[in-house]
């Protein structure tokens, strides 16, 4: 291991049906240090690191581990060898236990073959405490918050004891408490000269964590930099190709103008979830929702869409009370609902953009006889993605084989598509990149230009700030108040988030 790079990648080029995905990409990564690998959803990163895992095989170039050539045909030779990866959406088995995810595939036996339930259990409970995770190993994976699988992801990882670790988002579904306590194990596994590849759409976490950063756009890579040597608007610009403009665009005015939604003292039938919400929905407007972790906000936003049962309370569209809170009738109704978890809840991964694009609006497509008019499907899902800027190779592309910044286009377009005129949007730009984030952006504006009304969950402060023309903010499931637009702060959000006293 007396090479200077844990990682040498050489001239990498992988292509797919219609892309060029890489293309002569040279990536190295030292020893003990965390590098950023940065650039837009679409630029190459995770395909680099799925070729560096073994997941797909390079087109051309080479790979080197501490200087001697590696063929990684799947990711086992990769763990065996030391690499470990934790990829951008959760890879567990929900059903099984939380001990049995972790040594799955390398389970313990005895002298009899059989597995060492024993051994399994004190191994899981070393390698748990080794992270401060303080969880039994028992627990059933998938009763777990979506912050504590990914916390338990992360430390499957390091129970490789690997030379190399590929974080792939690893933050995307953690809290600042959890997002500090992960730091503190990337820097503990730099100092023990581990190679740590970080890869990330938030820009203060590489400046936090990064001691190097690399650029990659349009499947080339740009350059490499020392941390030192870059500023927010720099790293930017190399990400996007052009100098950085406004983060958000001009939403205008506060509408004041028709409530096209009303909620009414709702109440989970949930024990400790959201309690006696009331608040009105104008036409044009964006309503954002704010709080911290366990507010409930998309418990509420989930139940006025009619996926979770109230207790009590009333959900009024354009001045008609809804008799029966479900998504159909919400869906007639004109509502429409992108839901937080884009993986678990929102995409029909095996299917084509059409398929996705389309299924909440077939019966809108249905001919006398009952059957489905095809043609049209495919025209209108094909435009409703060209209007917003969808990059697929064709429409009948899996959306598993889309940037995350593109899948969210697509489950935008299925909503457009049912002609709502409320769309409710859960984390909207969650693990997108900063230009596909002002894409999303400038579509929301557009939305609210045409009389659109969107409520807007989020939990990065200065996209609630900056694209909202109200904050309703939540704690523990009550309302703690309304900030206007003149009254908001990052302070002013997070008193009252914490505003909530039992």
């Amino acid at each position: 291991m007396d090479s200077e790079y844990a990682i040498e990648m050489q001239g990498i080029t992988k292509q797919f049906p219609g892309v060029l995905a890489l293309n002569d990409v040279t990536f190295r990564v030292k020893p003990g240090s965390v590098h950023a690998l940065m650039g837009e959803n679409g630029a190459g990163k995770s395909t680099l690191m799925k070729c560096l895992f073994g997941i797909y095989k390079e087109d051309a170039g080479k790979i080197l581990l501490f200087g001697k050539e590696c063929h990684f045909t799947g990711s086992g030779d990769a763990l065996r060898a030391g690499v470990s990866m934790i990829q951008q959406e959760l890879a567990n088995c929900p059903e099984r236990t939380v001990a049995q995810n972790l040594w799955m595939g390398r389970e313990p036996l005895t002298k009899a073959h059989f597995i060492d339930h024993k051994r399994m259990h004190s191994d899981t409970v070393a390698v748990l405490k080794s992270v401060d995770l303080n969880i039994s190993p028992e627990t059933r994976m998938g009763s777990l918050s979506i912050s504590k699988q990914q916390s338990c992801e992360i430390a499957r990882a390091i129970s490789y004891d690997a030379k190399v670790v590929v974080m792939d988002e690893p933050t995307s579904s953690l809290t600042e408490d959890e997002v500090v306590h992960l730091f503190k194990l990337i820097r503990q596994l730099r100092d023990k000269n581990v190679a740590v590849i970080y890869i990330s759409h938030k820009m203060e976490e590489i400046f936090q964590i990064a001691d190097t950063v690399s650029v990659m756009r349009d499947g080339c890579m740009i350059g490499t930099y020392p941390i030192g040597d870059l500023t927010n608007d720099k790293l930017i610009s190399l990400m996007v190709g052009r100098k950085s403009t406004e983060r958000f665009p001009d939403i205008g005015e506060d509408p004041k103008t028709e409530v096209t939604l009303k909620v009414d003292h709702l109440t989970s039938a949930v024990e400790r979830s959201f309690q006696d919400i009331s608040f009105e929905l104008h036409k044009g407007e964006i309503l954002g929702l704010g709080g911290l972790v366990g507010a409930q906000r998309t418990e509420l936003v989930e139940s006025i869409f009619g996926i979770r049962p109230v207790a009590s309370g009333d959900v009024y569209v354009k001045g008609q009370k809804i008799e029966k809170l479900d998504p159909q009738t919400l869906i007639k109704s004109g509502v429409g609902l992108i839901t937080e978890d884009r993986r678990g809840s929102g995409l029909f991964p095996l299917m084509s953009i059409t398929s996705n694009t389309s299924i909440p609006s077939l019966s809108q497509y249905l001919n006398k006889l009952h059957l489905l008019n095809h043609p049209k499907i495919d025209t209108d899902a094909k435009k409703y993605n060209a209007d917003l800027n969808t990059k697929t190779p064709s429409m009948d592309t899996r959306i598993q084989n889309l940037s995350g910044g593109n899948q969210q286009k697509v489950i935008i377009a299925r909503w457009l598509m049912t002609l709502p005129d409320i769309l409710i949007m859960d984390e909207p730009t969650r693990g997108i990149d900063v230009g596909a984030k002002h894409e999303i952006y400038l579509i929301m504006t557009q939305l609210i230009k045409m009389g659109k009304s969107i409520i807007m969950v989020s939990s990065e402060m200065p996209e609630l700030i900056g694209m909202s023309h109200r904050i309703i903010v939540l704690c523990e499931g009550h309302e703690t108040g309304v900030l206007e637009k003149k009254d908001m702060t990052q302070e002013n959000v997070l008193r009252l988030a914490a505003t909530f006293m039992k």
